[in-house]
């Protein structure tokens, strides 16, 4: 892996894959009644969020903490930055403190990107969002659930978790023009085979779709049929300066999920969502309720997410684990028996 995760279109399939690979180890970690692993004691990881956010924080706090890193949670509220600070200045404070990775959330669309190139500071920069351009863990924590839910069976019988996603079909429902998340999924689970669609209105799509690695519709009804997974989007109006659809009934008619349009998808398709949900718009709470929505999982995905890129980028390159003798993997990683 690179040193950085700024994008998903940055990653290949191996470094995917080793990523995903590597969470399964690390959700084992919340089966244990001690959830945390000395991996990254005496590592300093800086949040750094100039974006209000609830999962995303939280979920990378947690992983941070599962790790025994030593975490310091910054807010542009509250912060020199309402004063006017800079992001350089911001991040030669930070790097006067030793940390050693910093996650990092901004409204400026290439902003990790300026703060890892720029040579101001010399740590790791974890991508956790920048406005409408990517969010590379959302879409890692989105592949690592439609692995786990998407799965085939051996010939004895057992279920067998495939390295990628090639030939599933997933449909992105709703604002892509405004969304990191949509941006994300895309080039990620083109790089791991599944083949994507993209549903919204003529005036919810980017100019230069026809360039991305995905077919594009008006017609969800259409899709839904030929879809393992259907992840709903919501429409993000505070990144709006002008009206892309008449009311929010008439989009609600035409791209809502309802009970109704998830009858038609086929029986082992799931509903996804990278919240927050608006419900009675994008999705109805009969949809985001039932059995087939991923939405919680999701959220639980993301901390197994978050430690394995950490881990990665922190800890090591290979695995988290070593194999038994007898072929079985143990739940401990390579360099730790439980914290004490």
């Amino acid at each position: 892996m690179k040193r950085h995760l700024i994008s998903a279109a940055d990653l290949t399939r191996d470094d995917a894959v080793l990523i995903l690979d590597t969470a399964e180890e690390m959700a084992r970690v919340a089966d244990r009644p001690i959830k945390k692993l000395p991996t990254l004691r005496g590592r300093t990881v800086v949040n750094l969020f100039f974006e209000d956010s609830t999962r995303t924080r939280i979920s990378f706090e947690a992983a941070e903490k599962r790790l025994s890193a030593d975490v310091i949670n910054f807010s542009a509220k509250g912060s020199s930055v309402s004063k006017g600070e800079s992001l350089k200045d911001t991040a030669q404070t930070l790097e006067a403190m030793g940390v050693d990775a910093v996650v990092i959330r901004h409204p400026a669309s290439g902003a990790p990107h300026r703060l890892a190139a720029s040579g101001w500071i010399d740590a790791a920069v974890i991508n956790a969002g920048d406005g409408t351009h990517q969010h590379p863990t959302q879409a890692l924590l989105d592949a690592f659930t439609l692995r786990r839910r998407l799965v085939g069976r051996g010939d004895d019988g057992t279920e067998t978790l495939g390295r990628d996603l090639a030939g599933q079909r997933v449909t992105v429902v709703g604002d892509i023009l405004h969304s990191r998340v949509a941006r994300s999924n895309v080039d990620l689970l083109h790089t791991l085979g599944a083949r994507v669609t993209l549903v919204a209105p003529p005036t919810l799509l980017p100019v230069g779709v026809e360039h991305w690695p995905c077919e594009v519709s008006y017609d969800l009804d259409a899709v839904l049929p030929k879809s393992d997974a259907v992840m709903m989007l919501r429409v993000q109006r505070e990144r709006m300066s002008a009206a892309f659809f008449p009311t929010e009934r008439e989009y609600t008619r035409r791209y809502g999920l309802d009970a109704n349009r998830m009858a038609k998808m086929p029986v082992h398709a799931i509903v996804m969502h990278p919240g927050p949900m608006v419900r009675g718009m994008e999705i109805t709470a009969e949809v985001a309720d039932s059995d087939r929505c991923t939405v919680v999982e999701q959220v639980t995905n993301g901390v197994s997410i978050r430690m394995a890129v950490l881990y990665l980028l922190l800890g090591g390159n290979e695995p988290a684990t070593t194999p038994h003798p007898s072929g079985e993997r143990p739940a401990a990683t390579t360099e730790s028996a439980e914290e004490k």
